[in-house]
């Protein structure tokens, strides 16, 4: 059956917010009286919540305080410190126009999600954008995927979830649906691939093709 329906990742995948996120990351440790990490250290919190990534890393960490400073950070200035994947937005624009739905499947909050993809000026090609509540709501995105199918009333096997950490494809076989990775962003093949991807791209230029190919 042919796929109609697209779910993408935000970070690492539509757009690179890693210095917003390392430094708001950064800010928030230090007002807990935390070390600051090196890049290399910030990248296993891209993707996977920090309510979860936070206390195992930092076992006694106040998670709600430092969720609290991290986003006051970002509300101001991390968002900003972003910029667009070279060749996503043309993608994006020709999949909308091809008839696929589109819709953003983020682990950022939505609040943060939506005024980055209105920044790039690529709302009017989403059909909606999703990501988790401040509450916790979705924080998990195999929560906010199996939501989202029952969202969009799409079969699982009309779906694909494209992102470039092992937590998207972990996520689209919950759920059922495809899953393409991506390895422009954070993720490497090895860790796409362990997690059960069966389709991995290395440029934006790919992606319309490697959608229409799934079947």
């Amino acid at each position: 059956m042919a796929v109609t329906t697209l779910f993408f990742d935000l970070d690492g995948t539509v757009s690179n917010n890693f210095d917003g996120i390392a430094r708001c990351l950064n800010y928030a440790l230090e007002k807990l009286g935390f070390p600051q990490l090196a890049d290399s250290e910030v990248m296993p919190f891209v993707g996977p919540p920090f309510r979860e990534s936070l206390p195992r890393a930092f076992p006694g960490i106040d998670t709600e305080a430092a969720l609290h400073y991290y986003r006051h950070r970002y509300e101001h200035t991390g968002w900003a410190e972003n910029s667009l994947y070279e060749g996503m937005g043309d993608a994006i624009r020709q999949l909308h126009l091809q008839g696929f739905t589109i819709a953003l499947c983020t682990s950022k909050p939505r609040v943060f999600a939506e005024k980055i993809i209105d920044h790039f000026d690529l709302t009017r090609y989403f059909d909606g954008i999703h990501g988790p509540e401040f509450d916790g709501r979705f924080d998990h995105k195999t929560d906010l995927l199996a939501h989202l199918i029952g969202h969009y009333k799409v079969a699982p096997v009309n779906a694909v979830m494209i992102g470039d950490r092992d937590k998207d494809v972990e996520a689209a076989l919950h759920v059922g649906a495809h899953s393409l990775g991506v390895l422009w962003g954070f993720g490497s093949h090895d860790e796409l691939h362990n997690a059960g991807a069966r389709r991995i791209i290395d440029s934006p230029a790919q992606l319309i093709h490697t959608v229409h190919s799934i079947a």
